[in-house]
């Protein structure tokens, strides 16, 4: 990429960079920069701002701010990070430091690369601490939402240059600080010829018992049998170049021993020590364990460890010189473990006890969109993480997995369904208490490694007998089968809270458990990008409402949906401002354009429904009045066999477990393509008048025209839908579902295609759940989404909610509506039927706890759903809500 000096170019020198076009203009980005270092201020605001498109988006660790006179309390302030954003015009790119005001323009994903924008404001730095050094500011853009991204202008290569501003030396991942990012990272060392020397060699447990009483130490030559992901320990006040450290454990044939690589030579070595790599090691260090470290579950338990030292690696003290040994020629009197593994079925699962360790593999019939969890309060540090389902044929139930990013970006974001998943060193997280209902699952540890198809190749595990047992188990099974099961993204409610308030107050790290509904907005508003983020408030469950997603026609015309006319929609319902009653919208303006013109049948967020002022007992039925809502029908299609023959699952996918290397492969391209002869399109739905119903209590038809605040947050989005997978358009959705990218790609024959395009895998329609502060003058509107995918009951019905009568019930009754559906029969019995209504009746004017789940998907859209409902008379409840410490 082409990059602006410690000064840009003077206008007037005939050496300045020119348009390629030739016509001798100077680019209009460097004529702006120009000016802002020239004006007195320097600063610039331009007159005419024509469309700029953003390269990248890069981040690292700012530079600690001067320290106060009086420092306060030594309370760790969480570090800060600043971003470089590279801009291209028709004829140059710029790298540009984005001013910390707008920092929030990135956390929030109102700001990515491929974006369009205009720039508005600049200015120009210096660093007064370096000679003729200087940099271009951005301190105002206005984005151009809608506009497709330009290619930018082709750039000779040249090797990456450091962050703008201050003295670090690298970027970090955008996203988290596990991942390697940059030109710095070396893909794969090739494996060298070394000529091994055994006389000169020690083994692990004679440096256990010399070491000190030396200084310096004969070679060892070991193999890898656990990594770790990468550890960035970098610090505002600290100058360490390259801030990172990795364990493995070695072993050799006298036990296994910890060794930690250092700084600098994790760019250069991390990707090439994998498990199973014999290296052999020259020049390194002994010293004291790290106490505190994780600790990998060996495959073999008889295998002696030694945990009182481990090897560190480093650029000096001394330089350590590393040789990986080609696994061809390790000879087998060297006496080297071989890798071993613990790996267990589906059946076992259930047996087994919380935090044991395990390998699994299975085939994807789930994976959700990848989310971020904040580290610590007020950190912009986060963890990335994404929820899969995998099965192996012993059990109707899938595995449930938790999978924290490894350190390794490429397979973590390529995880799709009908892959063969393996994770190792997984951990079991189940209730600890006699609750067996409750969902078993398994989670990512420090050393876990994935592998996806593609991976598995040579792996050690391949030799495993329960991996060969599933790979014969996928030579039985139907491809057009498994994917008819197969899902993608949405919003997915794992790990669920607790089965009582007691429990959730326990585990929640938290100083204050309860948030009150008012301060909702600051909650929303603190969110970064797809970080997902549990709280509790308290309040009266005071109205239900179904929203039905069944009743869409199709529009001859094809053109813009037409929206029933009504004043009383409750997506618009607005109350004049002399009733006092502010009201709310943090999410988006338009909810039904954010859904979008083009769901398919069954799958239209549709919120026009009108208040009926019948009621019965306190429920509600209301009928749709007035003209009907007409909504274009895309022409979606499945594609399915001619004949209904089996497929081996193995023909795309067993050739990374083929030892025969002379096999050959089969074709990428034809994966999952089956024959498209006998296309068939989804059937019309049948229009049914958009029937739905609600509930609401006596407390809140009296109260809810004179509250002081009521907010609206019931908004489903496109993006909180699970989808069925598409294998045509695999790379579409899972970029869908990865987060946005650092550096924009642009890719031939780009596809468009809308989210809503893609069929919906679970709901039908969702609740509108109506939460009264328990002071009767704020009110909030958070939506239910019950799940349930009629092709597997397996892959996402949450069992019934324990102690939770009202969100069981509505969970309870949408499945058998879909049920009912997906065998082709009108979908004419109401969602919220009677024991629905008793359940809220139940909770008529009761304070409860309401526990939600909110996540941030990108510019101002914010989903929040009802994860939970307990109820505040639990023994022993209020006592700890008070003494949160007690």
């Amino acid at each position: 990429m082409q990059e602006p000096g410690p000064d840009p170019p003077d206008p007037n020198d005939n050496s300045a960079p020119t348009s390629p076009g030739g016509g001798g203009e100077v680019s209009w980005l460097l004529r702006v920069f120009e000016a802002a270092r020239g004006a007195s201020l320097l600063s610039a605001s331009p007159a005419e701002t024509p469309p700029l498109t953003v390269v990248a988006v890069e981040r690292y660790l700012a530079e600690a701010p001067p320290s106060p006179p009086s420092p306060p309390c030594p309370a760790a302030v969480p570090p800060q990070y600043w971003y470089d954003v590279t801009l291209a015009d028709d004829s140059r790119q710029e790298r540009c430091h984005l001013a910390p005001s707008l920092n929030g323009l990135v956390q929030r994903g109102h700001l990515r690369a491929g974006d369009r924008l205009r720039l508005t404001r600049c200015s120009y730095l210096y660093d007064e601490r370096r000679l003729r050094y200087g940099f271009p500011c951005l301190e105002g853009v206005e984005r151009l939402a809608g506009e497709p991204p330009a290619d930018p202008v082709p750039v000779a290569s040249a090797p990456r240059l450091p962050p703008l501003r201050g003295e670090r030396k690298h970027y970090l991942p955008l996203w988290n600080n596990e991942d390697p990012y940059g030109d710095a990272w070396e893909a794969e060392k090739p494996p060298e010829k070394v000529d091994v020397d055994v006389s000169k060699l020690t083994s692990l447990g004679q440096l256990e018992m010399t070491w000190r009483s030396r200084v310096h130490f004969h070679p060892l030559l070991v193999r890898v049998l656990h990594k770790s992901r990468l550890r960035y320990y970098g610090k505002p006040e600290k100058k360490t170049d390259v801030p990172y450290q990795a364990y493995f454990e070695v072993a050799d044939s006298s036990g296994m021993m910890s060794m930690v690589l250092w700084n600098s030579l994790c760019p250069e070595w991390y990707n090439s020590m994998k498990v199973g790599t014999v290296l052999l090691l020259e020049q390194y260090a002994i010293k004291n364990s790290y106490p505190f470290k994780t600790q990998p579950t060996p495959g073999d338990s008889q295998m002696k460890r030694f945990a009182t030292i481990e090897i560190s690696l480093n650029v000096r003290d001394p330089p350590t010189k590393i040789s990986i040994i080609p696994e061809e020629m390790v000879k087998p009197e060297w006496g080297l473990p071989e890798v071993k593994y613990r790996f267990i079925t589906r059946s076992e699962l259930d047996n087994l006890p919380n935090n044991h360790s395990c390998d699994v593999i299975g085939l994807v019939t789930f994976v959700g969109r990848i989310e971020r969890a904040r580290k610590r309060e007020r950190s912009e540090d986060f963890w990335l993480y994404r929820w899969a389902h995998a099965i192996d044929g012993t059990s109707k139930q899938p595995f449930i997995l938790e999978i924290f990013a490894t350190s390794q970006p490429d397979v973590f974001e390529r995880i799709h369904p009908m892959t063969y998943l393996v994770c190792t060193q997984m951990r079991v997280v189940r209730d600890l208490t006699d609750n067996s209902s409750s969902t078993i699952y398994l989670t990512t540890s420090n050393e876990s490694q994935i592998f996806i198809t593609g991976c598995h190749k040579g792996q050690p595990y391949t030799r495993d007998t329960k991996v060969k047992n599933f790979i014969h188990w996928t030579k039985t099974q139907s491809e057009a089968d498994q994917m008819k099961k197969t899902v993608i993204g949405g919003y997915y409610p794992l790990p669920r809270p607790p089965s009582s308030f007691l429990k959730y107050c326990k585990s929640n790290k938290v100083e204050s458990v309860l948030k009150a509904i008012g301060e909702m907005g600051k909650e929303i508003e603190d969110l970064h990008y797809r970080e997902r983020k549990r709280i509790a408030i308290q309040g009266i469950i005071s109205a239900v409402r179904y929203i039905n997603c069944s009743n869409v026609a199709e529009d001859p015309s094809g053109v813009e949906p037409v929206q029933k006319d009504t004043s009383q929609s409750l997506a618009s319902c607005t109350v004049s401002k002399d009733d006092g009653v502010q009201k709310e919208n943090l999410q988006t303006k338009e909810f039904t354009s954010s859904l979008g013109p083009q769901c398919a049948p069954g799958e239209q967020q549709g919120h026009q429904m009108l208040r009926s002022k019948k009621s019965r007992v306190k429920r509600k039925t209301e009928a749709e009045q007035g003209s009907t809502s007409v909504i274009p029908v895309p022409s979606y299609h499945y594609f399915t066999r001619s004949a209904r023959k089996k497929l081996s699952l193995d023909k795309f996918q067993h050739e990374d477990f083929v030892q025969d290397k002379n096999e050959q492969p089969a074709s990428d391209s034809s994966q999952y393509y089956p024959d498209q002869e006998g296309v068939s399109g989804i059937p019309e739905t049948e229009e049914t008048g958009g029937a739905c119903d609600s509930w609401q209590s006596d407390l809140w038809a009296q109260v809810k025209d004179k509250l002081l605040t009521y907010l609206h947050h019931s908004t489903v989005f496109p993006e909180s839908i699970p989808r069925k997978f598409d294998y045509v358009h695999k790379d579409l959705l899972m970029q869908k579902y990865n987060l946005q990218a650092a550096v924009y790609q642009p890719k031939k024959n780009r596809t468009d295609k809308n989210i809503n395009e893609f069929k919906s895998a679970s709901s039908l329609g969702y609740y509108e759940v109506t939460v009264l502060g328990i002071n009767h003058d704020v009110a909030v509107d958070v939506a239910f989404l019950p799940l349930f995918c009629p092709e597997d009951p397996h892959l996402l019905q949450i069992e019934d909610i324990e102690n939770d009568t009202l969100l069981s019930c509505m969970s309870c009754i949408s499945a058998c509506q879909q049920k009912t559906t997906s065998y082709g029969t009108l979908h004419d019995t109401f969602p919220l039927s009677n024991e629905t209504v008793k359940a809220a009746m139940d909770l008529d004017g009761k304070h409860v706890v309401c526990i939600l789940d909110i996540c941030h998907l990108g510019d101002d859209k914010v989903e929040v759903f009802l994860s939970k409902i307990y109820k505040t008379v639990e023994p022993d409840v209020l006592d700890l809500v008070c003494n949160p410490n007690a």
